[in-house]
């Protein structure tokens, strides 16, 4: 067994008669390609005051150009032991932030205890989800790589290198050292201990011990949630949680709340929020007129009190170094079928190019409708790309064909973010790549998903002044042409290839959707 990580990935709802379906109809459960394995070795440990939030923010800050995107990463090194089972939750939990899909520690003496602590906790409450003699096997027979494993990269960080960072504004690509933002006195007036990352036992306490005898800031909210009932309880327990009310907190129940962008306490235009969460998307926290920071829980509470973006107390400015290296290359092609009867040989639309990497679910689809019941396909195509840019669905139609840039599609895995775009009548989307998450849910729906980096790489030369001068939506003449028979796109007399579709994806878009697919397939069987 994994110490237990954060997994964000698109589950597809079958019937429960699965075991009903051919060998064929289960394949559109397997992943579509073999994830790549990195390995993340670290060294020494964190200077004090330093987190594992501070870990992951370093790692997403310095390998922010798709390094490990759709990879599953392996944090292992001599420095592993040092970290607490909090900090590498913390870690783990943001690992899908930088691009991988998983993020996994070994199973070591810290995790063992972990376990043991949460076996005697749930047995307290009459619930025994794994035994002591499980506990005993994990121990004796820690799951770890294979003697011969084989990485696609390898990345080394020097814990010991790592100070207190920040993420941000509105990107977790983008940081900055504290000491470097503590000169610039950024001001705000929000801040947030909420959600699943980082608002655990032990980091409501770390918060609580920068706020003991203070008070928050005038001009400032402090906004408190828990990560469970029982951290709360625990908390209470301990007077951690008094001390933040006293501090002045304002308790929200446990769940995401302001993180996804629901409830109280949300960024208003113009404001500026520090929040330990693990997204700060444009939009996602409130207005997307506002601007987010991400920080460790310590970071948060001491610039709560001070009313700008500051630590508990100083520290160097640190210069944690790139240490990436290649191990293996990527193998495989592409799968060579013929077309199925109803699916399109060939697509033509108006080309509409989005000009920016890592566009995130929050952009093409956004927290204030995502969780409403009532959005009809029209109501939902009104608002498609509306935190990318506002005038999207007014200056898009209808067969447009969508490229943009490299990982379209990261953050939270809202199948919503997919069904926008068919409501617009958005056949397809072109991208250097995509987040796995997105492609899985795109092709779940029956929406069709093309990786062409080649083609991507002449737009962006071919409107490098429009890029600069930070134009959101290019919408250029001439129509692209996609020929799935021949794997081609052409565009103003220029020929770009991509792997052939398969049989599979075919079937999905066809059908409308995996659902559809696999109860029609059902209903033959029957």
């Amino acid at each position: 067994m994994l110490s237990p990580v954060r997994l964000w990935w698109p589950l597809i709802r079958i019937p429960i008669c699965t075991a009903r379906l051919a060998r064929s109809e289960r394949r559109l459960c397997e992943p579509t390609r073999r994830l790549r394995s990195i390995q993340v070795v670290l060294e020494g440990s964190l200077p004090e005051g330093t987190t594992g939030k501070d870990v992951i923010i370093t790692l997403c800050g310095l390998y922010n150009h798709d390094e490990c995107l759709n990879a599953a990463v392996e944090f292992t090194g001599p420095g592993v032991p040092s970290l607490t089972m909090d900090e590498r939750f913390s870690i783990s939990n943001m690992t899908t932030e930088w691009g991988p899909l998983v993020g996994s520690f070994p199973v070591d003496e810290v995790t063992i205890n972990y376990l043991r602590g949460v076996h005697q906790r749930l047995k307290s409450m009459g619930i025994e989800r794994f035994s002591e003699n499980d506990i005993a096997n994990w121990q004796t027979n820690p799951l770890g790589p294979d003697p011969d494993a084989v990485y696609a990269a390898r990345i080394v960080l020097d814990l010991s290198s790592v100070t207190p960072h920040v993420s941000g504004p509105d990107t977790v690509q983008a940081m900055q050292s504290l000491a470097e933002m503590e000169k610039n006195k950024v001001a705000i007036q929000k801040a947030y201990l909420i959600s699943c990352v980082n608002s655990r036992v032990e980091d409501l306490e770390a918060a609580a011990k920068v706020l003991k005898g203070k008070k928050i800031a005038t001009g400032v909210k402090f906004y408190l949630s828990a990560a469970s009932k029982w951290v709360q309880e625990e908390s209470e327990r301990s007077g951690t949680w008094q001390t933040l009310l006293d501090a002045g907190a304002t308790p929200l129940p446990s769940g995401c709340g302001p993180c996804i962008g629901l409830g109280i306490g949300l960024l208003e235009p113009g404001e500026v929020g520090i929040s330990a969460t693990n997204r700060n998307f444009k939009g996602r926290m409130g207005s997307r007129d506002a601007k987010c920071y991400l920080a460790s829980p310590e970071v948060v509470a001491a610039s709560a009190v001070a009313g700008y973006i500051r630590g508990p107390h100083e520290f160097g400015v640190g210069a944690p170094q790139r240490n990436y290296s290649e191990l293996a290359a990527a193998s495989g092609g592409a799968e060579k079928v013929e077309i199925l009867d109803g699916f399109p040989q060939r697509l033509r639309g108006r080309l509409v190019f989005m000009p920016q990497d890592n566009v995130n679910t929050d952009a093409i689809y956004g927290k204030d409708y995502t969780y409403r019941d009532d959005m009809t396909p029209e109501m939902m195509a009104k608002v498609v790309m509306e935190n990318y840019d506002p005038q999207f669905a007014q200056r898009t139609q209808a067969d447009d064909v969508i490229v943009s840039q490299f990982n379209f599609g990261t953050g939270s895995s809202r199948e919503q973010a997919v069904t926008c775009l068919k409501a617009k009548g958005i056949p397809l989307v072109i991208a250097a790549s995509f987040s796995q998450t997105y492609l899985r849910n795109a092709f779940n729906n029956g929406f069709l998903c093309i990786e062409v980096p080649e083609f991507v790489a002449r737009l962006r030369n071919q409107f490098a002044n429009q890029i600069a001068a930070k134009e959101k939506t290019v919408i250029p003449g001439h129509d692209i042409d996609i020929d799935f028979t021949a794997s081609t796109i052409t565009w103003r007399g220029e020929k770009f290839t991509f792997p052939a579709l398969g049989s599979v994806p075919q079937s999905l878009v066809i059908a409308g959707g995996v659902e559809n697919l696999v109860a029609k397939r059902l209903a033959v069987v029957a």
